[in-house]
């Protein structure tokens, strides 16, 4: 199906949208690109109702595999988190096409205008934690029903387990065996593993030990600047998720990273004032909540040195690996520094970065 938009030209439509329109006899009488897509298309669609008035919807169109995977995966996200609360676009529907050969998919949901980007600080706090406070895992458990999708990684989320630690393992091992592929920096593969085998557990096995536990919560899964906003009504919504249900604080993992707007602190001030800091705060002498905070981010990190173009993140995720397991796993990272040093007399790409006292 095609029509016309404001630009006079043909926009091909996927032929099974009209099933997604809300009331039969509505009509697709234009459709004009809108936003900014990485990997495929998007549009604004003006839907004409039987009534004659006007609506719009909001269009994205992807190929392959991998968007048959991330449209199907930011449709449950939707889903999910409109049940909860209205802070994200109503989801229509999702479906695949074949077109000259080509496999694509799409998602059509309501159309939110953008009023401010990113929100202020306290709209985008209480609207995240009205999410992360109401929403409730269906099987009481860590994970989702279907995979999902940050940039071009399939979220290994997609299995239901009663261990936080369990499913951010999967989740982070996937991300570092994506970096080992494409990284090809031995150095950086034997410090993942060390965060895997030592970092992670130390860190979020005490959340559910001792007497302590964490609920799950439905998480945005790439809250940025560039996926949330605030609307017509003033109140902070979410798009372009990739939700699981996980431990409430890997959020905020994603407004550490000073190239966000959301890195300021007041974003995560107003959070904190709203839903405490996870039990312990502190153990073993070490800041639990900002050493989380920076395991959180490496999932971010890693993907935005992986898959976005000229990214300058590759070193810093090295060295803020090198930074949790000099708060950890002092010992271990000593042994590490010492078979390097053995095996190659120095550590290139990048040189070894000024340690904590």
């Amino acid at each position: 199906m095609t029509v016309e938009h404001n630009h006079r030209a043909e926009y091909q439509l996927p032929p099974s949208i009209l099933q997604y329109l809300p009331i039969a006899g509505s009509k697709v009488v234009d459709a004009t690109q809108h936003g900014q897509s990485h990997y495929g298309r998007t549009a604004r669609l003006t839907i004409q109702l039987p009534s004659g008035l006007f609506t719009s919807y909001f269009l994205k169109i992807l190929e392959g595999e991998l968007g048959m995977i991330t449209c199907r995966g930011e449709y449950e996200s939707l889903k999910s988190i409109y049940s909860v609360c209205a802070h994200a676009p109503a989801p229509l529907g999702w479906g695949s096409y074949l077109e000259d050969n080509i496999d694509y998919s799409y998602l059509l949901v309501e159309f939110l205008a953008i009023q401010k980007q990113p929100a202020d600080a306290k709209d985008l706090a209480a609207s995240l934690a009205e999410l992360h406070l109401k929403s409730q895992s269906p099987t009481g458990k860590f994970g989702f029903h279907v995979p999902t999708c940050h940039t071009r990684n399939v979220q290994a989320v997609d299995l239901w387990t009663d261990s936080w630690c369990e499913l951010f393992s999967s989740h982070l091992s996937r991300i570092i065996s994506h970096a080992k592929t494409a990284f090809k920096w031995p150095e950086f593969d034997h410090l993942g593993k060390l965060v895997l085998s030592k970092i992670v557990p130390a860190l979020l096995l005490p959340l559910q030990t001792d007497g302590r536990s964490i609920k799950p919560c439905l998480v945005h899964g790439d809250c940025w600047d560039g996926n949330t906003a605030s609307g017509e009504d003033g109140r902070a919504f979410f798009f372009d998720v990739a939700s699981f249900y996980a431990h409430n604080e890997y959020d905020l993992g994603n407004w550490r990273a000073p190239r966000h707007a959301v890195s300021d602190s007041a974003y995560t001030d107003a959070y904190k004032a709203l839903i405490p800091v996870s039990e312990p705060v502190i153990i073993s002498q070490v800041e639990d909540w900002n050493s989380r905070n920076l395991l959180y981010s490496l999932t971010w990190n890693i993907c935005n040195a992986l898959f976005v173009p000229h990214s300058t993140q590759k070193p810093q995720v090295f060295k803020d690996m090198i930074v949790l397991c000099e708060r950890v796993c002092p010992d271990d990272l000593d042994n590490l520094l010492s078979a390097w040093d053995k095996a190659k007399g120095i550590i290139t790409d990048p040189p070894i970065f000024d340690r904590e006292d």
